[in-house]
C-alpha cells in the first residue's frame, strides 16, 4: 500500500459478482457520508450525513437527476464500524449492471477503488483487530467445513490473541525485574531471582510447545489433512474411495492393477477437510506409465499426514505387503482390513495388531464399519483436543514464530542454567516477545501486511 493512502476513502462492491438478490457497494473513510449525500435521495428527504448510526434508509441513488437504482442505505459511523472510520454500504438490486453503476458513481464522487483486504487492514491498521483476527477474517471466508469455520470465529473473537497476550504478560514480568536490576543495581528494587526466572521461562516454554502441537492440527482444519489410501493391488483401495466418498469415483474391477495413476478427492469427515489420495497398487511396474504411477504415488504418501494401509482379508500377507508395512513404520497409518464380508479370513490379524496401534474391519464393498473408520481418522486428528483446536495458531505464519520463541527461550533457559549475564538472559527474552508481537502485529513490516491481505478479495 502506498504512503497516505491509508486516508483515502475507498469503495468496492462487496458481494460475488452474478445474478443475485442484492449486491453491496461498500465506502470507508472521512468522505463517505459526504459522497453518499451527493448520491443518494432518501424517502423522507434526509441526508446521509444526518442519519444516526446503525440505521438502514429505504431511497434512490441518482445520478444528474436520474435514478440509477432503488436502494437501501446503511450508515455505520466512526469508530464503531468494522474498519473504526464512517462507513456506508448500498445495498443494491442484485446483479453486475446495478451494482457496477453504483460503484462507477461512487468512484465519480471521489472514493477510490480499494485494493484486496483494505477493508480489513483498515480495521488492523486502525486498532479495533489484531492481526492474527485479521488473518482470521480470511479462514472464514475461504472456511470448507464446520469446524474449519468454528476455528476462524474463534480467532477473530480473539481467542489466539489472548493465548499469546499471556505468554507476553509472563514474559514481561520477567522482563521488567531483569531490567530493573540491570539499571539499577544498587537499588532494591526486587531481586532478580534466577530460580524465580527460570520457573517462569520453563513454563512459557511448555505452553509454547503446547501451543505449537495444537497449532499443527488446528493447521489441518484450515488447510485439511492429506490422506493418502494405499495397499498392494486389488485389496480394495478404489471401493475403500468410493464408500468414502458415498459416490462411485473409481473403476472397480476384480482386475489387479485397475487404478494406475493417483485419484485426488476432497472430502468432509465430521468437520474435518480431507485431501483424500487413492494410489496404485503397483509395486513392480511393467512400463513408462506404470513407473509413473509407482513414483507419484511414492511422493503422496511421503507428504501425507495420515495413511490407510489397506489389506485383504480374504487372503493371508503377502511380500508386497511387509514391504508397505516397513515403508510406513515412520508414519502415522490407520491398519484396515477390507473384505470382512468374506467367509474365507485367511489374514495373519495378530501380525497387523503387533505393527499399528489403530486396526479397522471393514467391508468397502458393502458400506460396513465405514462410520467406525471415519471416527478413527477423527481420532488421529484431534487426539481428545477438539475445543483447544479452535482457539490454536493454525496458520504456517504463527507456527513459524511460535517455533522461533520457542527456540529463543531454551537457550535463555540454557544460558541462565550456564549462569550468562542479566543482560544476555534480557535480550533472549526481548527477541521472544518480539515473535510473539510478530504474530499479534505489533512488530509488521509492510511488505507483510501486503503478502497478507493480498489473498483477501476486494471488498473485504
Amino acid at each position: 500500500m502506498k504512503t497516505g493512502q491509508i486516508n483515502d476513502t475507498i469503495t468496492a462492491i462487496a458481494t460475488a459478482a452474478g445474478e443475485a438478490g442484492i449486491g453491496i457497494v461498500r465506502l470507508s473513510g472521512r468522505d463517505a457520508l459526504k459522497i453518499a449525500d451527493g448520491i443518494f435521495i432518501s424517502k423522507d428527504k434526509q441526508r446521509p450525513s444526518k442519519f444516526r448510526s446503525y440505521t438502514i434508509h429505504y431511497g434512490w441513488i441518482t445520478k444528474g437527476g436520474n435514478i440509477i437504482d432503488e436502494v437501501i442505505l446503511t450508515v455505520m459511523r466512526a469508530p464503531r464500524s468494522y474498519t473504526k472510520e464512517d462507513v456506508v454500504e448500498i445495498n443494491c438490486h442484485g446483479g453486475l449492471l446495478a451494482t457496477r453503476a453504483a460503484l462507477d458513481l461512487v468512484l465519480d464522487k471521489g472514493a477510490r477503488l480499494a485494493e484486496p483486504g483494505e477493508f480489513t487492514r483498515r480495521a488492523f491498521l486502525n486498532g479495533r483487530i489484531d492481526l492474527s483476527q485479521a488473518e482470521a477474517v480470511l479462514d472464514i471466508i475461504r472456511a470448507k467445513t464446520d469446524s474449519a469455520l468454528r476455528a476462524g470465529l474463534r480467532q477473530l473473537e480473539g481467542g489466539v490473541s489472548r493465548r499469546i497476550n499471556k505468554l507476553r504478560d509472563i514474559l514481561l514480568s520477567a522482563l521488567s525485574v531483569l531490567e530493573a536490576n540491570i539499571d539499577f543495581p544498587e537499588e532494591e528494587i526486587g531481586s532478580a531471582d534466577p530460580q524465580e526466572i527460570y520457573k517462569r521461562l520453563s513454563e512459557i516454554n511448555r505452553e509454547i510447545n503446547s501451543l505449537i502441537d495444537s497449532s499443527k492440527y488446528a493447521q489441518m482444519l484450515r488447510e485439511g489433512l492429506h490422506l493418502v489410501i494405499c495397499g498392494r493391488p486389488n485389496v480394495g483401495k478404489s471401493s475403500l474411495l468410493n464408500a468414502l466418498l458415498k459416490q462411485e469415483r473409481s473403476i472397480v474391477t476384480p482386475i489387479p492393477g485397475t487404478t494406475r495413476d493417483t485419484i485426488e478427492e476432497i472430502i468432509d469427515i465430521k468437520g474435518i477437510p480431507i485431501r483424500i489420495v487413492d494410489t496404485a497398487g503397483i509395486l513392480q511396474p511393467r512400463g513408462l506409465i506404470e513407473k509413473k504411477a509407482v513414483e507419484r504415488s511414492k511422493r503422496y504418501i511421503d507428504l501425507a499426514d495420515l495413511a490407510l494401509l489397506v489389506f485383504d482379508a480374504s487372503q493371508p500377507l503377502r511380500r508386497e505387503d511387509e514391504i508397505l508395512i516397513n515403508k510406513l513404520n515412520k508414519k502415522r497409518v490407520i491398519a484396515v482390513i477390507n473384505k470382512i464380508d468374506l467367509r474365507d479370513k485367511k489374514i495373519q490379524r495378530d501380525k497387523i495388531l503387533k505393527k499399528f496401534a489403530k486396526v479397522v474391519d471393514i467391508s468397502a464393498k458393502k458400506s460396513r464399519n465405514i462410520n467406525l473408520l471415519e471416527d478413527a481418522i477423527c481420532d488421529c486428528v484431534y487426539k481428545g483436543r477438539a475445543s483447544g483446536l479452535e482457539a490454536a495458531a493454525g496458520n504456517s505464519r504463527h507456527i513459524a514464530a511460535l517455533s522461533q520463541a520457542q527456540k529463543l527461550i531454551a537457550e535463555t533457559l540454557h544460558s541462565l542454567d550456564n549462569k550468562i549475564s542479566a543482560e544476555f538472559i534480557s535480550q533472549g527474552i526481548k527477541d521472544a516477545l518480539l515473535q510473539l508481537d510478530i504474530i499479534l502485529g505489533k512488530e509488521a513490516p509492510a511488505d507483510l501486511l501486503d503478502r497478507i491481505f493480498s489473498d483477501f478479495c476486494i471488498g473485504k
